[in-house]
């Protein structure tokens, strides 16, 4: 097969997604590798040539692939995630509603433009996860336990001059570990980790652990909402059941086991067969009582 990976700088040297580029070339298949921060593209005949089975991005929120990407798709080419799915995630505004519409087990959100605007959030909804829409790897994510510590909140936006909305959830009690699911083409595998948010919690350590059917059901009901493929899930155990709090397109896979040849055999499914993006958000999507785990 003939794939196209776009590859952000911040991921130059990444083993995720250059381990599968080498594995995929190994196996015979062309793969070419575009940097879009870096490289002087040819825009019409990039998207002219069409000798491509598929396109694939690691990206950087707010980073220039994406609008590849989608102009990709626009012209009728596969693209791994499909590129509607990965701006549905990137804006975390929008991701809040789609789960809100489809029922996902979620916290209430609130999103402003200015820290002094979440000051109106009822204290009793204290402490607040408060982060920028458009962030990612959790980048400036902060813990606020009492409505004065907004105004010391700095530097939260990533884009120059403060643009873009903000995003205040309540925090989820939880024993400070987070889930981590990571999904490929309907496989899933998970991670416990440190959460960064614990107080003095050090350094944040992972390891594989075994997935229980409502948190596997969670995870897969995660991708059929947002239309995606390749993806991670972040989720807390709360004292009301399991959490999600943050939905990543194209993850490290990190611990998961043969994760270059697991993510190397489903871009190629995925390339064969098309995404999985719906044609609607689904609502009310019904978690089932059991669910396959790897």
């Amino acid at each position: 097969m003939r794939i196209c990976f776009l590859v952000e700088e911040q991921y130059r040297n990444d083993g995720m997604p250059l381990d599968v580029v080498c594995r995929l070339r190994a196996w015979g298949h062309r793969v070419d590798v575009l940097r879009p921060g870096s490289s002087l593209l040819d825009l019409g005949a990039l998207i002219r040539g069409g000798d491509h089975d598929a396109w694939v991005l690691k990206t950087v929120s707010g980073g220039p692939g994406l609008g590849l990407l989608e102009a990709a798709a626009a012209t009728g080419l596969t693209t791994i995630n499909d590129a509607r799915a990965i701006r549905g995630v990137r804006d975390k505004a929008q991701a809040a509603v789609l789960a809100e519409v489809a029922g996902l087990p979620v916290p209430a959100t609130w999103a402003a433009a200015r820290t002094e605007d979440l000051a109106r959030i009822p204290e009793d909804r204290y402490p607040l996860v408060v982060k920028p829409a458009d962030g990612s790897s959790g980048r400036a994510v902060h813990r606020i336990d009492r409505p004065e510590q907004l105004a010391s909140l700095t530097g939260l936006r990533e884009h120059p001059g403060g643009e873009g909305l903000l995003l205040a959830q309540p925090y989820v009690p939880n024993a400070g570990v987070d889930l981590k699911v990571y999904c490929a083409a309907g496989e899933l595998f998970g991670t416990e980790r440190t959460s960064p948010l614990v107080a003095g919690g050090g350094p944040v350590r992972e390891r594989p652990v075994k997935l229980g059917a409502e948190v596997a059901a969670i995870a897969t009901a995660v991708g059929e909402v947002y239309g995606l493929d390749l993806y991670g899930v972040d989720i807390l155990l709360g004292p009301d059941g399991p959490v999600v709090v943050d939905v990543n397109d194209f993850p490290s896979f990190r611990q998961v086991p043969d994760a270059v040849d697991r993510v190397s055999r489903a871009i190629l499914r995925l390339a064969r067969n098309g995404s999985s993006w719906p044609s609607a958000v689904p609502r009310g999507v019904r978690i089932p009582e059991q669910a396959a785990a790897l």
